[in-house]
Order: C-alpha cells, then sequence, then structure tokens
C-alpha cells in the first residue's frame, strides 16, 4: 500500500513539471490568455450592471470596451514617450547615481563617518538596479502587445460570463457543487475588483504626490506603482526604488527621503489600514508566499508573470479554500491571523 502510495506521488510530481514545461514553452499564448481573463474579471460587474439596467447586451459590451479602449489609448500615450526617454537615458542615470552615491559617502565622511563605498556599490550595484527598473519599465509595454487578441478574447469572455452560470447549472444537477463554484467565482471577482480599484487609488495618490516634489516620469511610476500594488508588501518597495534614485539624481537626497516617505506613508495607510478593512482578513497571503511566488511566477512567465503572481496564486489559494480536503492548503499560504476565528 504504501508502494503504491509513494509510486502516485511520482506520477503526479511528473505530470505537474510536465504541465509547467508546457506552460512555460507555451508563454506567448498563456500571458494574453491570463491578461484577458484578469480584465474581463475586473469589467464584469460593469457589463452587468448595463444588462441588469435594461440595455441590451450588444450595447452594454459596446459601452464597456469603448471606456476600456479609452481608458488604455489614455496611459498608452501618457507613458509611451515616457519609458522610451527612460530607457534611452539609463546609461546617464547610471553614472548620475555613482555620483550622488559618491557625495553622500564624501557627507558621511565630513561629518565623521567612514562609508565603505567600495563595498557598498557593490552589494547595491546601480547598474544591476537601472537595468532591472529598464527591464520594468519595458515589461509594462510588453504586456500589451497582442492588444488586439486581447481585445478580442475580453469581448468573448465577457459574453461567455453571462451564460456560464447557467451551463454549469444544466451539467450538474448538484446544487452543492453548483453553489461551491458559484461562491469560488464571486470571491475571485470580489477580490479582483477591489484590488484594482485599490491600486488605482495608490497609483492616483502617488502620482499627485510625485508631481508635487517634481520628480520626472510621475504619471509612469504612478502606472507602476497601481501593477506592483498587487504584490503585498514586495510590491511597494519594488515600485518605489526607481522614483526615489531618480528623484535622488534629479532633485538631491532631501527630496530622495521625501519620496521614500510618501511611498511608506502610501504602504501603511493603503496597505496596511484600509486594504484589510475592505478586502476582509481572511484575503491574505503569507510574506513568503507572496516572495516565493514572486521567484516562480517569474521565472515561468516573465515579467508579466511578476506582476500576475498574487492575482494568480490568490484565485489558487480561494479554490484551494473551498475545498474540505485542501483547505489545509489554503491554511497554509494564508497570513495565519485568522486561525483563531476558525477553531
Amino acid at each position: 500500500m504504501q508502494d503504491r502510495n509513494i509510486g502516485y506521488f511520482f506520477i503526479l510530481l511528473a505530470s505537474v513539471i510536465i504541465v509547467l514545461a508546457g506552460v512555460k514553452s507555451a508563454a506567448s499564448i498563456v500571458i494574453p490568455f491570463l491578461l484577458s481573463l484578469f480584465i474581463a474579471i475586473i469589467l464584469s460587474p460593469a457589463y452587468n450592471y448595463f444588462n441588469k439596467k435594461g440595455i441590451p447586451n450588444g450595447l452594454s459590451l459596446t459601452i464597456v470596451i469603448a471606456l476600456f479602449i479609452v481608458f488604455l489609448v489614455s496611459i498608452a500615450k501618457l507613458i509611451g514617450t515616457s519609458v522610451q526617454d527612460f530607457s534611452s537615458n539609463i546609461g546617464l542615470y547610471e553614472e548620475q547615481l555613482y555620483s550622488s552615491f559618491h557625495k553622500i559617502s564624501e557627507m558621511a565622511v565630513n561629518l565623521g563617518v567612514e562609508v565603505p563605498e567600495k563595498e557598498i556599490t557593490g552589494i547595491i550595484n546601480p547598474k544591476q538596479i537601472m537595468q532591472l527598473t529598464s527591464g520594468i519599465v519595458q515589461g509594462i509595454g510588453s504586456m500589451f502587445t497582442n492588444g488586439f487578441v486581447i481585445l478580442l478574447s475580453v469581448i468573448f469572455m465577457l459574453l461567455e460570463s453571462e451564460h456560464f452560470t447557467s451551463k454549469i447549472r444544466y451539467a450538474t444537477k448538484n446544487n452543492d457543487v453548483i453553489n461551491n463554484i458559484e461562491e469560488i467565482l464571486g470571491k475571485i471577482k470580489r477580490y479582483m475588483v477591489l484590488k484594482a480599484l485599490i491600486s488605482l487609488f495608490t497609483g492616483f495618490v502617488i502620482w499627485i504626490a510625485l508631481l508635487v516634489v517634481g520628480t520626472d516620469y510621475a504619471f509612469l511610476w504612478a502606472v507602476l506603482a497601481f501593477l506592483l500594488n498587487f504584490i503585498p508588501n514586495i510590491g511597494s518597495i519594488i515600485a518605489a526604488v526607481p522614483s526615489v534614485l531618480l528623484t535622488l539624481i534629479q532633485l538631491g537626497s532631501l527630496s530622495a527621503l521625501m519620496v521614500t516617505l510618501i511611498y511608506v506613508g502610501v504602504n501603511i495607510l493603503i496597505g496596511s489600514v484600509l486594504e484589510p478593512k475592505i478586502m476582509g482578513r481572511g484575503l491574505g497571503l503569507s510574506t513568503l508566499v507572496v516572495f516565493l511566488s514572486l521567484i516562480f511566477w517569474g521565472w515561468l512567465l516573465g515579467i508579466v508573470g511578476m506582476l500576475l503572481s498574487i492575482p494568480l496564486t490568490m484565485m489558487a489559494k480561494i479554490i484551494l479554500e473551498a475545498n474540505e480536503n485542501t483547505r489545509f492548503i489554503a491554511v497554509l499560504l494564508g497570513t495565519g491571523e485568522n486561525l483563531e476565528e476558525v477553531k
């Protein structure tokens, strides 16, 4: 019996590896599909709202897609030149960053504090930091390279969403299964919509704050803050790095400190206070799981995988939580804050 269990485990492990290898090799197909799925989930409440108001399906879909296209075109127009300018000036920023680090070390020496400049620049390599920033920035643009395919997929997904639950009801007469699926879909939709709205608010606050400070490419860093806000804890740190470094180069250390405090304040007020109250304490992931998800999905699907890592892991957690046999995995993925309530 034990040998049979061990054999089953290895078969399951081999199956998972084969599936992951297939997903990695088919990343060019998987990424547009996942982007379309998340966009469709976020847009579905607006589509359902227009339908409930008695507007025909075709007109409802046209309104929602038109608003989405206007939103995308506006963002693309605002960040398009910023991405190109930032990427083309990356070498200059590297040199200025080295110079800024040298000035800070000189100031520290004048105050009687000896700073091992070579060791610090070896650990915190400005060239690597700026290259990583450039990669993330270019990744934003590459997310929508298959824009037409994504748009068509979103349209068909929205049309399909209206009849999806009806198909499930027809396919199975088991009310428990139907209720379970509807509960899972409801939780996923609620999470994605609320997270998108909170991230949008975060990006807006960062945009206004950076405009006030005077940091270049403020809207670009706001879009980055919006996207990386889907990654709890770690995302806000990654989003802060390029804008803080650029402010250091452009406006000096005092302004850079101000930008750092802005990001910390936004992270505390929105990420630690507002978001848990809106989202609920049960919809959280442990910091370790967030970090491992970032590495895993980044390896599997590249930069886009990193941006989608937490929504994908959160969807998996919601699905696992709905089944008694797999609920323990969902508990392991969570923060552990609500364990006493479960008891």
